[in-house]
């Protein structure tokens, strides 16, 4: 018999990932079908999708380093404050870690005699990872964090401005419609088989949303249309 698949531990990256491609296939159509639409020609449209690429994956790659770098702060703090809590009082601080794993099913003698195993073998990681839910493998990486959602920005992105360069300016909002969900499609098909979720539901969501998002943004752009020479 097989080991069980189990796709739980995917969910970090995989969130990342997508949501930074399908950003970045989303934001960069979406502007470009905006100019197209307000735009007889193909070099605004070019420039539109070049600065909305180029801004968008900046601006994820910088958040995700701010918004994770605050993580990172908020856990080292509450490590210190666990550090000497742990210096001042570790009486009462054993017995917290019993206490939560009697709650997780063991009986009173032997979830102290956990814990004091535990607190001998490395007290700080031990309270780290059962009290405050903070371990080695899942502590943040601003930098790392930072790179992987700008690049996976620009991996969704590029695929649009690719359109923007190539397709008949008389039918480019069409074009680049058609080719956003096809990108948004496969991109949502392989999330939802990374994560062991139904594709249908996946592929449909994503199309729906991105259809409404693109289309508010052709509706814009045609209200405003402007004639270029």
């Amino acid at each position: 018999m097989g080991l069980e698949k189990h796709y739980s531990n995917r969910s970090g990256w995989l969130r990342a990932a997508v949501l930074g491609a399908n950003d970045g296939i989303l934001s960069t159509t979406s502007i470009a079908i905006g100019v197209a639409a307000a735009s007889d020609t193909r070099s605004p449209v070019i420039l539109a999708a070049l600065a909305g690429l180029v801004a968008g994956a900046l601006s994820m790659a910088a958040g995700e380093y701010v918004s994770v770098s605050s993580q990172s702060d908020i856990e080292t703090a509450d490590l210190v404050r666990e550090k000497k809590e742990l210096e001042t009082i570790p009486d009462i601080e054993l017995k917290e870690l019993a206490k939560i794993y009697r709650k997780r099913g063991l009986d009173s003698h032997l979830a102290m005699q956990v814990a004091e195993q535990l607190t001998k073998h490395n007290a700080l990681e031990a309270h780290g990872k059962d009290e405050l839910g903070i371990n080695k493998f899942s502590h943040p990486k601003p930098l790392q964090a930072a790179l992987a959602s700008g690049a996976s920005f620009i991996s969704g992105g590029i695929l649009p401005f690719f359109v923007s360069l190539f397709a008949p300016v008389h039918v480019m909002v069409v074009l680049l419609y058609a080719f956003a969900i096809v990108f948004l499609a496969l991109s949502g098909g392989v999330a939802a088989k990374a994560g062991g979720s139904g594709m249908i539901k996946g592929i449909t969501r994503i199309c729906f949303w991105g259809t409404i998002a693109m289309g508010i943004t052709a509706l814009v752009g045609y209200l405003f249309h402007v004639k270029t020479g």
